[in-house]
C-alpha cells in the first residue's frame, strides 16, 4: 500500500497528460478557422488544454519521482480546480433553472419568449456586440435552410429545434391575410421573408438561442457533478501520495520507530544513585 497511491497518480496524470494533446490541437485549429461559431469554444478549449497539461506533468513528476514540491503544486491547483468546477456548476444549474418554452396548440414545436429566462442569460444576449456575432453564425451555420421548403401540412407535423422555432418563422400568433387593428407580438413586425433577415432580430431568435444554450449548459452542469466527484476521488489519493513521497524524503521505511534513544528524566540517575547506595550498606 506505500506505493499504491503513488502508482495510481502517476498512471492518471499519464492519461489525462496525453488527453491535453488533442484538446490543445482543437483549440489550435479553431484559432486558423474563419466560423464565427467555432471562435466561441477557441479560448476556453486552450485554457483547459494547457492548465490539463501543465497539472498532469506536475502531478506524474512528483507521484514517479518522489518530487514533493510537484506534488504540492499539484494539489493546490486541483484544490483551486474543484472550487471553480463547484462554483461553476452551482451557478450553471440557477441560471438553467428558467425557460423551456411554451406548447403550441396545433402544433408539435414550441416557441419561446425572453421573459422566461434569467435575468443574466437576457442581459447577455441583448448586448449588441455579443447578438451581432451570434447572429453572424446563425446565418452560417444554414439551419433555416433545412427547412425552408417545408409545407403547411410540415409546419403541423414535424418539430424543430429552439432556434429553428424562433429564427426562421414568424410567432404562430401572427396574422399577416388581413389589416386587423388588434395588437400582435412586435416580433410580427420584425419578420423579413429575405433569407438573410427572416427573424433574427426577433426576441423570440434570441430566446431560441438562450433555449439551446439552456439545454445545452444544463447538460455540462450535470456532466459536471459526475466531474467533480471524480476529481474529489483523484484529490484525496493525490494527498496520500504526497504523504508517501514526504515519508520517502526522510529514509524512513513506514511503520519504523525513528526514535532510536530516550534521554531518561533527571530524577531517574538519583533514583539509581540512591538504590546502588542502600545496596553498599546492606
Amino acid at each position: 500500500m506505500y506505493r499504491f497511491s503513488n502508482t495510481v497518480i502517476g498512471f492518471l496524470n499519464l492519461f489525462t497528460l496525453l488527453a491535453s494533446i488533442p484538446i490543445i490541437g482543437a483549440g489550435l485549429w479553431m484559432a486558423k478557422s474563419s466560423t464565427t461559431c467555432e471562435s466561441f469554444l477557441q479560448t476556453p478549449l486552450l485554457v483547459v488544454g494547457f492548465v490539463i497539461l501543465v497539472i498532469s506533468l506536475a502531478g506524474f513528476i512528483g507521484a514517479c519521482f518522489n518530487v514533493v514540491w510537484a506534488l504540492w503544486v499539484y494539489l493546490l491547483v486541483m484544490l483551486f480546480i474543484i472550487a471553480t468546477l463547484m462554483g461553476l456548476t452551482i451557478f450553471g444549474f440557477v441560471v438553467t433553472s428558467q425557460g423551456g418554452g411554451e406548447e403550441v396548440p396545433g402544433r408539435v414545436y414550441r416557441e419561446f419568449r425572453l421573459e422566461d429566462y434569467s435575468p443574466w442569460l437576457r442581459n447577455r444576449i441583448k448586448d449588441p456586440l455579443y447578438w451581432n456575432t451570434v447572429r453572424s453564425c446563425l446565418l452560417n451555420s444554414k439551419t433555416c435552410a433545412k427547412i425552408q421548403f417545408w409545407t403547411p401540412i410540415d409546419y403541423l407535423n414535424s418539430d424543430m429545434t429552439p432556434i429553428q422555432s424562433g429564427c426562421c418563422k414568424p410567432p404562430t400568433s401572427c396574422n399577416y391575410n388581413m389589416v386587423t387593428m388588434v395588437a400582435q407580438n412586435p416580433d410580427c413586425y420584425r419578420w423579413n421573408n429575405a433569407p438573410t433577415m427572416l427573424c433574427y432580430e426577433c426576441d423570440s431568435c434570441k430566446a431560441g438561442v438562450l433555449e439551446s444554450v439552456r439545454r445545452d449548459w444544463h447538460k455540462l452542469s450535470v456532466l459536471n457533478v459526475v466531474m467533480l466527484l471524480l476529481l474529489i476521488g483523484i484529490y484525496c489519493i493525490g494527498c496520500c501520495a504526497f504523504q508517501n513521497t514526504k515519508r520517502a524524503e526522510t529514509d524512513y521505511p513506514y511503520g519504523q520507530n525513528r526514535m532510536s534513544k530516550v534521554r531518561p528524566r533527571w530524577d531517574y540517575y538519583w533514583w539509581r544513585w540512591w538504590h546502588d547506595r542502600k545496596e553498599q550498606l546492606y
